[in-house]
């Protein structure tokens, strides 16, 4: 019996012949300037600083953001399209590195002053330099409102002190969008400061070494005694948590775009794989049991896209999606873990050896349930709401 699973993207309702121009471009970017050195990338623990400008002219980083600044004005779609084709790369870490600009910018954008988004946002969607947010310390994880690094005002300038771990791109920005404490305990007490890396008594870590994501530097930053601009707050002081919160909607949409193509990715590798591996005189897919499992996970994978991609229209639409946003980030890792799981068992030992997608996809995968709050904290949020 032949498998005829489609794994193919059929939302036309949400993607028109623009997104797909867009798609085509990427998966081009992709093919030419990423797969080839892949391997290597991840090995090193990052890739090469000039790919920002590469995927800069191709308006990968620009894509979203207004014109003005540099960027290529669209809907919500032309982002998803984009990030999809970008996890083509195989490499979630990849993704991550070049997209953290897609974090670290929206604050800036929606609550910075004019002077600040001039400054900031073009050289990053240029590609000249890199952004990240830092918001998670070492001692506190998801409890973003009780964090303990701090920034006191002393005339024109705010004096930082404390750290942040697991910053994504840490290793290599320019510009960090910090959430510090500027008043008093409590999420009241947070504000966002844009922080430049050449600032004295600005360091980083070495590289953090991962269970997965290799190719994305990940670090541990230290601010010891930094003098901040106060022209560099992000919005009105003691109001950064609501930043990080409206932030929080877009990363998590994003993760959960992440999680499905892992998804996606794993099971199309195990389509392949079992029409062409053979046990005990047969293909794996002539066996009832293999073409079940891959029924269940094609059916999770279908599931799971749609209810992302109906969230993010509500999303496109200005509907307000905290609880959908929650429910979809957490239902897709929840698919991601199962498929990616049932995709090294397909593929037994081999998807336990390096150099096959299905190993990669499985590491890279167990982070997603963790980042831009875990899913612990998407259950606490979507239960406030039922």
């Amino acid at each position: 019996m032949a498998l005829e699973f489609k794994t193919q993207n059929t939302y036309q309702e949400y993607f028109t012949k623009a997104h797909d121009m867009v798609r085509k471009s990427v998966r081009e970017f992709i093919k030419k300037e990423v797969l080839p050195y892949i391997e290597e990338w991840e090995e090193a623990g990052e890739f090469p600083r000039e790919l920002y400008k590469k995927a800069a002219d191709v308006d990968i980083l620009g894509m979203g953001f207004p014109e003005e600044y540099g960027g290529t004005p669209g809907d919500i779609f032309f982002k998803l399209a984009i990030s999809e084709e970008l996890m083509r790369s195989g490499s979630a870490g990849f993704c991550a590195g070049l997209g953290s600009l897609n974090i670290a910018i929206p604050p800036i954008l929606s609550l910075g002053s004019d002077e600040l988004k001039k400054k900031v946002i073009p050289p990053v969607l240029s590609g000249d330099k890199i952004a990240a947010l830092a918001i998670t310390e070492p001692s506190g994880g998801s409890d973003v409102a009780n964090l303990k690094t701090t920034a006191v005002k002393d005339g024109g300038h705010y004096i930082v002190n404390g750290s942040k771990t697991f910053i994504t791109s840490g290793s290599r920005a320019d510009f960090i969008t910090t959430a510090v404490r500027t008043g008093g305990e409590g999420a009241h007490g947070v504000s966002l400061l844009l922080i430049e890396t050449d600032t004295p008594g600005f360091s980083v870590s070495n590289k953090l070494k991962k269970t997965g994501w290799w190719a994305s530097d990940t670090a541990e930053l230290f601010f010891d005694n930094c003098r901040v601009p106060a022209a560099n707050l992000i919005g009105q002081e003691n109001q950064g948590f609501y930043g990080i919160m409206i932030n929080f909607q877009g990363e998590r949409l994003a993760l959960a775009v992440m999680a499905n193509m892992t998804a996606r990715m794993a099971l199309e590798e195990s389509v392949k794989y079992a029409r062409e591996r053979e046990a005990f005189g047969k293909k794996l897919s002539g066996f009832q049991v293999t073409r079940h499992k891959l029924a269940d996970m094609a059916t999770l994978v279908e599931a799971s896209t749609e209810f992302t991609y109906r969230v993010a229209a509500k999303i496109g639409a200005g509907v307000d999606q905290i609880k959908e946003v929650s429910m979809a980030k957490n239902f897709a890792c929840m698919v991601s873990d199962k498929v990616t799981y049932d995709a090294v068992q397909i593929f037994g030992g081999y998807g336990f050896m390096r150099g096959y997608l299905v190993e990669r996809l499985y590491r890279d995968n167990r982070i997603l349930s963790i980042g831009g709050g875990t899913s612990e904290i998407m259950k606490e949020i979507i239960s406030r709401f039922i």
